[in-house]
Order: C-alpha cells, then structure tokens, then sequence
C-alpha cells in the first residue's frame, strides 16, 4: 500500500492498515512514534473501531526531552498520563540515531556510523527511518518481547504514513534487525 505524499494526512490510512495486518497475523506488539500524542490517539480510535476485543502492547515513542528546546518536553505530562491510563507504555529517550554523534557532527562536521545508517534508511522515506529508530529504542527499553514480530509505525513532519513489520534487534546488534513486511509508505516526499 502506498501514499502519494509523506506526511500527517496519512496518519489514520496508515494506522487503519497497520491493525488491519496486524490482525491477519495475531501481532499484538506495536512500536509508534509519537511526540504530541497524536499518532497514538489515531492508532486508539482504529483500534477500537478494527480490533476492540485485543488488547495490544503498544509503546509509544517520544522525541527526547530538550529535542526541540532545552528541558522541553513536547507531549507534555498531561497526554503522557492520558496514554499511560489506557494501558500505553510512553518511551522518552536518547534517539537512536542522534545521540553524541549529532552533537560532533554539528560541532567538528563530518558524518559518523549512525549518521550514515540514519540517512541510509533515508532514501526509503523518513518514516521508514523513523520504523527502525522506534523499534530499536522499545527493544532496548524492554518495552516489547525478544523475537517477536512487532509493527512499527513512523512518519515524515508529523503524523504517521509509514508501517513496517519487524523483528528489531537491540542497538548494540542493529543490523539483526529483520524487515519482514512493508506494510503501507509513501511514493513521494512531503508535498512543499
């Protein structure tokens, strides 16, 4: 399934088809990012309207504090309390890909082995990248199974329009990560 642009107008087709195969297949393991809040309350309401006699294990995957602005925190406590109450696991941490190695980056220049393997997985769409992070990050969180197969969901600017199947490996083994199934991604980029 495919999108005719990244972006946040994506975000119910892509929860709606995530559940959908989910389903079909007994997956009951989902990895999403999430910084406000919004792709996950999305990824509520599908589920109830798809799958309302499952419970799912669903961690939600935040930006770091101080991502956007120093000690800042762009969910907030009062979502983090909201999603928490309603059975959602909510992860904020380091970035997979953009932890010290950013910060050499922007201060001596060059690229570096994360920096390479985030602009890699770039090609396929920023939500495909976003897949990867997400999921490492809730494995290495012990927030979802070993071995199993879990959906991951990530988007470009906002929003979700990406959906892949996985079994993600721990950051310290990233490249034992198994794509199993592109679920749904988008043909192009954001729209400007």
């Amino acid at each position: 399934m495919r999108w005719d642009y990244a972006g946040r107008q994506n975000t119910d087709e892509t929860a709606e088809a995530a559940l959908k195969r989910a389903k079909e297949l007994g997956i009951v393991d989902f990895a999403a990012a999430t910084n406000t809040g919004y792709t996950v309350e999305r990824l509520l309401q599908k589920k109830d309207e798809i799958w309302p006699e499952q419970e799912l294990n669903i961690v939600a995957v935040t930006h770091q504090a101080g991502f956007r602005e120093p000690g800042g925190d762009e969910m907030g406590d009062e979502k983090r309390q909201s999603l928490q109450q309603r059975g959602v696991s909510v992860l904020t941490t380091t970035h997979l890909f953009a932890n010290i190695e950013r910060n050499v980056t922007r201060e001596w220049g060059g690229l570096y082995p994360g920096g390479i393997v985030s602009a890699t997985l770039r090609t396929f769409g920023q939500g495909t990248k976003v897949c990867f992070e997400v999921a490492v990050m809730a494995k290495d969180a012990a927030l979802i199974p070993h071995d199993t197969e879990i959906m991951t969901i990530g988007g470009t600017g906002g929003g979700a329009d990406t959906a892949i199947i996985m079994k993600p490996a721990h950051s310290h083994a990233f490249f034992d990560t198994e794509v199993l199934e592109m679920v749904c991604r988008p043909r192009g980029r954001e729209r400007k």
